[in-house]
Formats: structure tokens, C-alpha cells, sequence
């Protein structure tokens, strides 16, 4: 006697993991354009469920931009605000204009930016070289924990002006103050981030290397410093926003050029435009190198939140 196979309903039919996080396509064209650009978008293949947050986001940040770019030109197109306390856009730009040609101070925009950017970097790539290995030893080291631990903590929370007039008291008031106060600020963070990195490593990978034979050094720098870079690229991009923050407080020191000193001189004249136009540029440098810090991130520690 033959049984007829017996048809499975809808509702016990095995349901794809997928299909419960997915839209299909209809359905994503159904919705509105908004709610199309804030959707989750489709897990990578050979995923279930997709991860929180994952999924490009340059579209959303172009709107963001563009949106608030349109509300700046409607607040002051409008008259709600003066222009001496907020300048439309298009007054922005033929001021940028004005001071790269004409100049602002005694230099022109480029040469500001010039000598910022020497000041910022200068300071960074000092604290990379010393910061790095401070936080490091820290790690694997209880007498350089014991030393470098208690300095790096008591200054770190200090702001730069506080302790401004003391380094003028012992460097002076020339450019070596400027990139010393910018490279204190920076080091803390930077020193701290590496230290935090180094005790993030998993015991289970140093172990399996000294199964392995490794020996201490090669323990350190080929698993507990590639272990660490992710927490190291964190403190380089939080340390170079401190410098550039710094920045101001190092150019009141008897600057002639720097964007810094420039904003502090247009503030004492009223002249908004140029004030907020500082600002734009200092902003784009410090964005644009975070972006070059992420690509490198990605290049150099691709392993980063897969493991």
C-alpha cells in the first residue's frame, strides 16, 4: 500500500536565516526613498545575520552634508542670524579666496597652513616614535608600568593651558615650545592606547606561541605588537584630533602664521568669515588624515573585529 506524501503547510516550512533579516527586492522598492537609504542592506554571503551597523554609509554622510549645508544657507538667507555672527557660505568662499591670494596677517592662507601642518605632524610623528614604545613596555613590563604610569596619568587629564606657561618659562617662546605643548597633548593618549592594547591580547595566542618555541622577543613583536595595532591606529586618530585642538592654544605663543594664530587674530577683529573659514580648513586636514588612518587600518589590521 502506497502513502501519498504528505504536503508540508507554509507555516512548518524551513524558513532561510537569511529571509528573516533580508527585505526581497519588491519590497525594497515599495518603500519610500528615505527609508531605501537608511534600510540595512543584504548580509555578505556565507552570513546568517549581518552584523550591527555593518554596511556602507558614504551615501547617508553625502546627505547628511548636503542637508546641513542647505540649512546653513537657509538660516542666513533668511536673516535669523547676522552676518557678522554667521556669514553665508558664498561670502566663505570669497573669503578663502581673498586670503589665499591677498593673504590675512602678513601670509597667505597656504603659508598658515603650512606651518600648522609642520607644527601638527612634526608633534605627531615625535609622539608615534616614543609614545608607541612607552605604551608598550608598559605592557609587558611591570617596572615600566611602575615608571611611565604614574607621569603619563597625572598630565593627561591637565589641559595644554594649563601647563603653556610653564613650558614658555623653559623652552621660550620660540617654535620648539609650539610643537613640544602639541606633542605633550599628543603623547598620553597614544602611550595609553598602545598600553590598553598590549593587555588586550588573548593569553590563548601567547600561549600557543610558546608551545611553538617562540621565544619572549618574538612573543612581543609578532604577536603581542600585531595583537595591539588596532588599539595603537585608535590612539593615533584620537591623538592627532588632540593635536589639532592643541594647535590654538600652541599658536597664542608669540606665532606669526599658523591657521590657529590666524582664527585667534580674526576673532580680535570681529571678522567671523575668516574665523569660521580656519576652522573649515583646520576640520578638512584633520578629517582627511583621519580617512587616510582608516584605509590604513584596514590595509595593515584586516583581521580587526573577525577574530
Amino acid at each position: 500500500m502506497m502513502t501519498k506524501p504528505v504536503a508540508t503547510s507554509p507555516a512548518h516550512a524551513p524558513v532561510s536565516p537569511t529571509a528573516a533579516v533580508t527585505p526581497s527586492p519588491r519590497a525594497r522598492r515599495q518603500r519610500g526613498p528615505i527609508a531605501r537609504l537608511f534600510a540595512p542592506r543584504p548580509v555578505k554571503a556565507g552570513e546568517s545575520f549581518g552584523a550591527p551597523g555593518q554596511g556602507p554609509s558614504l551615501l547617508i554622510s553625502v546627505v547628511t552634508v548636503v542637508a546641513l549645508l542647505l540649512v546653513w544657507v537657509a538660516i542666513t538667507s533668511s536673516g535669523m542670524i547676522k552676518p557678522l555672527f554667521l556669514p553665508g557660505p558664498r561670502a566663505i568662499v570669497e573669503k578663502f579666496i581673498q586670503v589665499s591670494t591677498e593673504g590675512f596677517a602678513g601670509s597667505t592662507l597656504w603659508q598658515h597652513t603650512l606651518a600648522s601642518l609642520y607644527r601638527v605632524f612634526g608633534a605627531f610623528a615625535l609622539a608615534c616614535i616614543t609614545a608607541i614604545p612607552v605604551g608598550i613596555l608598559m605592557g609587558v613590563s611591570r617596572i615600566g608600568r611602575g615608571v611611565f604610569d604614574p607621569p603619563i596619568e597625572f598630565y593627561r587629564p591637565l589641559p595644554p593651558l594649563a601647563y603653556l606657561p610653564l613650558v614658555i618659562i623653559w623652552f621660550g617662546i620660540g617654535e620648539f615650545s609650539k610643537v613640544f605643548l602639541i606633542y605633550l597633548a599628543i603623547f598620553a593618549p597614544l602611550a595609553i592606547a598602545a598600553h590598553a592594547g598590549v593587555r588586550s591580547v588573548s593569553m590563548e595566542q601567547i600561549h600557543a606561541a610558546y608551545s611553538m618555541g617562540a621565544s619572549p622577543r618574538q612573543i612581543v613583536m609578532h604577536v603581542i605588537v600585531k595583537s595591539a595595532l588596532p588599539e595603537i591606529f585608535t590612539g593615533m586618530r584620537i591623538g592627532i584630533g588632540v593635536g589639532w585642538t592643541t594647535l590654538v592654544a600652541a599658536e597664542m605663543v608669540a606665532a606669526s602664521s599658523g591657521l590657529g594664530f590666524m582664527v585667534l587674530n580674526a576673532a580680535e577683529f570681529l571678522a567671523s568669515d575668516i574665523v569660521i573659514m580656519g576652522i573649515i580648513v583646520i576640520g578638512f586636514f584633520a578629517f582627511g588624515f583621519d580617512l587616510i588612518m582608516r584605509y590604513l587600518e584596514r590595509v595593515l589590521v584586516p583581521w580587526k573585529g573577525k577574530v
